[in-house]
């Protein structure tokens, strides 16, 4: 073979690695987009749901221990500081609800950075003291069914004030790249527990009820969904980052494949969540 079929060999070769890393790299960009939007149109639909079933209640003093049934603790009559430890830990979610998810975009980080810096910083307080009271609630005041299915939710409550911390420390540096990241995965643990919901009411949709489940919440699906639900995008979100660091055809496609099935599970979720949770109780609140 000649210098010149060679030559125009590595050519083609070399053309088609380029073309297969353009759609690859455009696959992850597309599922990773697909991600942002089903977690933001999720996060708004649990914002409903908190207006509805919370805020308005509180607003107009009819809160009542008896819409909280559904609950594993509730609003209980009577008993101010635990009500108010619980409406300081679900009400501002409300709000950050509504202006996170605007945090991963990149379009929004350079075209609006002072919005960016403020809602971070809302972001990261509400998400400090969410963990805070939501520790109080889970072992103080008993917002528990048992102990071995409290683990994952704890281990969660535990991470997210030391990433908050790193988080708010990289960004006062101004280490961009490491505060990237760290928020990413700040993003992922506050909403460790939105994500359970997500996952378990996506299990049960999937499996037409339970399996694996127990009304303790302790059943082997129930402690894999409570880890799996901040571990699960946690592990992704590396991957991606991983996956930029190489800047190559397999990692990317690791990377591709792994956030395509996120954004399904999410989406899943979102859905089952929604119809068979939050929309009914929107309903009754409203």
């Amino acid at each position: 073979m000649n210098q010149v079929a060679v030559t125009s060999k590595k050519q083609k070769i070399a053309g088609y690695h380029k073309s297969l890393y353009a759609y690859i790299n455009s696959w992850l960009s597309g599922a990773t987009k697909t991600w942002l939007v089903a977690v933001l149109c999720g996060q708004w639909m649990f914002a409903l749901y908190i207006f509805a079933q919370f805020t308005i209640p509180w607003i107009t003093g009819e809160l009542d221990e008896s819409l909280f049934t559904h609950m594993i603790r509730g609003y209980r009559n009577g008993e101010i500081f635990s009500n108010a430890v619980l409406l300081l830990h679900i009400i501002p979610v409300m709000f950050i609800n509504l202006s996170a998810t605007f945090q991963l975009i990149p379009y929004i980080r350079v075209r609006f950075p002072a919005f960016h810096r403020w809602n971070g910083r809302l972001f990261l307080v509400v998400g400090f003291f969410g963990a805070i009271s939501g520790l109080y609630m889970t072992w103080g005041i008993g917002s528990r069914l048992s102990d071995v299915g409290s683990i994952g939710v704890t281990l969660n409550g535990i991470l997210l004030p030391i990433f908050v911390y790193y988080a708010w420390q990289t960004a006062l540096q101004k280490n961009f790249a490491s505060h990237r990241r760290l928020a990413v995965h700040t993003f992922i643990l506050i909403n460790g527990v939105w994500n359970v919901r997500l996952y378990l009411m996506g299990w049960f949709m999937v499996n037409q009820g339970p399996l694996g489940n127990s009304k303790q919440i302790d059943g082997p699906a129930d402690i894999a969904i409570s880890f799996a639900s901040y571990l699960l995008p946690m592990v992704v979100a590396e991957i991606v980052f991983w996956a930029e660091r190489k800047n190559q055809v397999r990692p990317k496609l690791i990377a591709a494949l792994s956030v395509s099935c996120l954004a399904l599970i999410t989406i899943v979720g979102v859905y089952a969540a929604s119809t068979k949770m939050w929309i009914p109780r929107i309903g009754i609140g409203i």
